[in-house]
C-alpha cells in the first residue's frame, strides 16, 4: 500500500528529532574529549584560537539559529586601501586591483602604457 504524504511527513520529522537527539549525543562527547585533552595539556584559548581569542566564538547550530534569530549579522571590518601601484602625475592613483579608473584608461587611449604609469 503506498504511503500519504502525511504519513511521510510525519517520518520525516520524527527522523530529524531522532537524528538532533543523536548529534547532541555526540556532540557532549566530543566536547567531553576535548575538555579533557586541554586540560592534560593545559592549553589556554590564546594558543587553542590565537591573539585574538577573548571568548568562545558561538560555533554550530544552536549559535547560528540565535544569531540568526536574533538578527545579528557579522560585519566585516572595512579594508585598508592598499599601496597605489599605479599614478598619472596629477595626483591620480590606483591600485591596481579593481575596476580600471577613467584617468588609467584615457592615459591608455592617449598612447602610454601601463608600464609608464607605473610608480617607481
Amino acid at each position: 500500500m503506498a504511503k500519504s504524504l502525511k504519513q511521510v511527513l510525519s517520518q520525516i520529522e520524527k527522523l530529524k528529532k531522532e537524528a538532533d537527539s543523536l548529534r547532541a549525543k555526540e556532540i557532549s562527547g566530543v566536547v567531553a574529549r576535548i575538555r579533557e585533552a586541554i586540560d592534560h595539556y593545559g592549553l589556554t584559548a590564546e594558543e587553542l584560537f590565537g591573539a585574538g581569542a577573548t571568548k568562545p566564538a558561538g560555533r554550530g547550530r544552536a549559535a547560528k539559529t540565535a544569531k540568526a534569530s536574533a538578527g545579528a549579522r557579522k560585519v566585516k571590518a572595512p579594508r585598508g586601501a592598499g599601496a597605489p601601484k599605479y599614478h598619472d602625475g596629477a595626483g591620480h592613483t590606483w591600485t591596481g586591483v579593481g575596476k580600471r579608473p577613467n584617468w588609467f584608461k584615457d592615459a591608455l587611449a592617449a598612447g602610454k602604457t601601463a608600464e609608464d604609469l607605473l610608480i617607481g
